[in-house]
């Protein structure tokens, strides 16, 4: 079996695991709207939520066409977090994943956008 997706850092992914599953607990409104448009094989593909990949966790991950999907609140939008997310995203693109972003605006007000251009990438 491939299992090349299983990336996580084995000291590591305990407390990851723990993590994710309360992010998954407590979505944000636009993740939520996300999620229900996504959620199984809605983009021919399925979407997985809260994924541990290394040491990050990511909102969303199609697995099969190695796009992962961030939605930014407002403290992405600090120089410091910009900061943690370009060093994140320049981390996983090395790593073979495609990094979109969306803010929450975006999801929420301009979901026919947001959902066309994801479909371009997967």
């Amino acid at each position: 079996m491939d299992r090349q997706w299983m990336t996580a850092d084995p000291t590591e992914y305990g407390l990851l695991k723990e993590n994710a599953k309360a992010n998954r607990k407590n979505m944000t409104k636009a993740e939520s709207v996300f999620w229900s448009l996504v959620k199984g094989s809605a983009l021919g593909q399925r979407c997985l939520r809260q994924h541990i990949i290394g040491d990050y966790i990511v909102d969303f991950l199609f697995r099969r066409s190695k796009v992962v999907v961030e939605i930014d609140g407002g403290y992405h939008f600090t120089a410091e977090q910009q900061k943690d997310d370009a060093q994140r995203t320049e981390w996983l693109e090395n790593k073979g994943y495609k990094v979109i972003r969306f803010t929450n605006e975006q999801v929420l007000f301009e979901t026919d956008k947001v959902i066309s251009v994801l479909k371009e990438k997967i």
